[in-house]
């Protein structure tokens, strides 16, 4: 009978310690609040606010156990760029594991939009532009905050009043139009000769573009750096 109640005393110590050591779901969701928690703290500081709700997770979930602040938390996909982000949660003990949380999460900041409609080809004012308070990473092309790189650039399509400005919706206008008096440098090196010419084509800051030299009415392919400014390489 003595016999019989120790084996069973130890059956039962053995089947409770075995049952501590694992990480459950429940640890696995506190290391994923934890985590989202810091996100929001950090973030809060500059300037954007955070709401998130993590997924959920089969309780009967039993991992390998991991040590103490072992778990490590990370995102598996850019929480600015979605607003439906994975947590990849892992440890790297002796029995190493790895699984993904999901989380919806929304980031609220200060964006740039439209302060009316507007049309394909105008160029941006101060005027044009309004800030909105948007929820930041459910705009998937992301979008434009910087006021100051926003102003000049050149609408690619009509937008309604409200729409973020994303980049996609915008380009840096011509430099050079058909028809512009331009400066046309002819470098080689160190050594650098100017000269007037003519633009033959519209073009932009990085394009090529057909000029035509004033003072020996040569036609020639120039890179455009500027506005009114084109280079060629000798």
């Amino acid at each position: 009978m003595r016999i019989l109640i120790t084996l069973t005393l130890i059956l039962f110590y053995s089947a409770t310690t075995l049952g501590s050591e694992k990480t459950e779901a429940s640890d696995i969701l506190a290391a994923g609040q934890l985590f989202m928690e810091e996100f929001v703290e950090t973030h809060a500081s500059q300037g954007f606010d955070a709401e998130y709700t993590l997924g959920n997770l089969d309780p009967r979930l039993a991992l390998a156990p991991c040590p103490e602040d072992g778990i490590d938390v990370s995102f598996s996909s850019d929480p600015w760029q979605t607003t439906q982000p994975s947590l990849m949660v892992s440890c790297q003990g002796k029995r190493p594991w790895r699984m993904y949380l999901s989380v919806s999460l929304d980031i609220y900041g200060d964006a740039l939009i439209a302060a009316r409609p507007l049309s394909r080809g105008d160029r941006l004012t101060a005027a044009m532009v309004a800030t909105d308070r948007v929820v930041v990473n459910a705009i998937r092309r992301g979008a434009i905050t910087d006021r100051e790189q926003l102003l000049g650039l050149e609408l690619k399509r009509s937008v309604n009043a409200g729409t973020p400005f994303t980049p996609d919706l915008v380009t840096s206008p011509d430099a050079v139009a058909r028809g512009d008096h331009v400066m046309i440098t002819a470098r080689s090196g160190s050594f650098a000769v100017k000269t007037r010419g003519k633009a033959l084509a519209n073009a932009r800051v990085g394009e090529q573009v057909l000029v035509e030299n004033l003072s020996s009415a040569r036609k020639i392919r120039a890179r455009v750096t500027g506005p009114g400014q084109v280079e060629i390489t000798m």
